[in-house]
């Protein structure tokens, strides 16, 4: 491939750096888990948002997370077909092999993909809604959530906030809509979790099933 380039340089540096302190001094933590196989407790499903840091915030480990990251950490209905099912793959893999307990989708605030959602949805991003846009119909997942919020009287801040926490509920939803997630649930061996962080204060909410809404940890 000869497009590809070597690794930038302040990459590189603090690689080393790693290599010299952390790895060294967890050397054998590294090597029972390349020996043994990853055994994560719990899957994230989160947005590709580099201010997203679902590892921080928890003060995961290495190896306690199987993480799967895309666009307005959105979950599509189960669609067998001949098509390429990222995301739908990762969460196979996750509950069928690798047996996690938990499985947690992380919404947050400000969120770019829900922001071009409402622009598309109102009528506002003619480009998102071409045939050929990856983002628009990545997006698409997302239309049931703003048919719920569209006209609600508030502002259009507490709008986008809103629909970003629709985007964790419709992925609660269509979560369920795969087999092996459903049988799991039912018989007790998975836990679906929904939350919503805020970038700025760095406040951490999550959905209340009894209550019907997003509560403060």
């Amino acid at each position: 491939m000869k497009n590809a380039k070597p690794l930038p340089t302040y990459l590189a540096k603090r690689y080393a750096g790693w290599r010299a302190t952390q790895f060294q001094e967890n050397k054998a933590w590294y090597a029972r888990l390349a020996d043994e196989g990853q055994r994560p407790r719990a899957m994230i499903i989160s947005c590709c948002d580099s201010r997203v840091h679902v590892t921080a915030i928890f003060g995961a480990e290495t190896g306690e997370f199987f993480i799967h990251r895309n666009i307005a950490n959105l979950v599509p209905v189960y669609t067998p077909s001949e098509d390429f099912h990222g995301t739908s793959a990762a969460i196979e893999y996750a509950v069928k092999y690798l047996n996690v307990a938990n499985l947690i989708v992380v919404g947050h605030s400000d969120c770019g993909g829900v922001a071009g959602c409402l622009d598309m949805c109102c009528g506002n991003a003619p480009e998102l809604e071409e045939t050929s846009s990856f983002i628009g119909r990545w997006m698409d997942i997302l239309r049931p959530g703003f048919e719920r919020i569209k006209d609600l009287d508030i502002t259009d801040e507490e709008r986008q906030t809103a629909l970003e926490k629709q985007g964790v509920l419709v992925s609660l939803e269509n979560l369920m809509t795969f087999p092996f997630i459903q049988e799991a649930v039912e018989n007790d061996t998975l836990s679906l979790h929904g939350i919503w962080n805020d970038i700025r204060d760095g406040g951490l909410e999550f959905y209340n099933a009894e209550t019907e809404d997003f509560q403060r940890v």
